[in-house]
């Protein structure tokens, strides 16, 4: 899970200075932004997923 939690925020890390950086210059992009930046958090919830799913089995 620790593995899965540092990509994402390495992840959302670089979408979301991205992200910024187009909506400065172009507003309308907000929802397409957020959504990248989302897609980038999901990884942390997919590991969080397996973590409880492999506890359940020990």
């Amino acid at each position: 899970m620790a593995a899965s939690t540092i990509g994402a925020g390495i992840a959302v890390a670089y979408t979301g200075a991205a992200a910024l950086a187009a909506l400065s210059e172009r507003p309308e992009l907000f929802g397409r932004a957020m959504v990248v930046v989302g897609l980038a958090e999901g990884i942390a919830i997919y590991g969080l997923v397996v973590a409880v799913i492999l506890i359940g089995k020990a």
